[in-house]
């Protein structure tokens, strides 16, 4: 009964807090509100919310994150190299990558990086989820690049996260 009076309560307590911030006051009327608010928007949007899995490895997860960040910074300048230089370099592709990553939660995480790295874009999923096109501004080995998708991004991600088919 708790779970579907009180869908999430992170998030009631997330939003609580958020109108009190916003509100920039500790008054009663504002904080009887902002609960209010909390427990009534996550019942509204509770359909709409995906299950995230458990972290198994939270300090891996730091780790993965400032990777994630290192490879945006590096991406940056091999991009800004490839755009000011010569034209004719450039070899774009769309490259299928086979998906191990079942979960979908894991997968969204996986298609934002991708995205969010410069030079790459997640251009589609297939229905069953099991493969993943993404599109390279410059993949002169495609080869390579399904293997680094692989290797730094999916698998990393398998670790950290308790997945299973959602």
């Amino acid at each position: 009964m708790r779970s579907r009076m009180l869908p999430n309560p992170p998030l009631t307590l997330a939003l609580a807090v958020l109108w009190l911030m916003l509100n920039n006051t500790l008054s009663v009327g504002h904080l009887l509100l902002g609960l209010v608010l909390g427990w009534v928007i996550p019942l509204l949007v509770k359909e709409f919310l995906i299950d995230v899995p458990k972290v198994r490895r939270p300090l891996k997860l730091c780790l993965f994150c400032l990777k994630v960040f290192y490879d945006i910074v590096v991406a940056n300048l091999h991009v800004a190299k490839l755009v000011l230089g010569p034209r004719g370099r450039l070899q774009p592709a769309f490259v299928e990558v086979p998906m191990a990553i079942e979960h979908s939660f894991v997968l969204a995480v996986l298609t934002s990086i991708i995205s969010l790295t410069p030079g790459t874009v997640s251009a589609a999923l297939r229905p069953d989820h099991k493969v993943l096109l993404i599109h390279a501004l410059d993949a002169p080995d495609i080869e390579a690049l399904v293997a680094e998708v692989k290797s730094r991004y999916e698998a990393p991600l398998l670790e950290i996260f308790e997945c299973s088919r959602m």
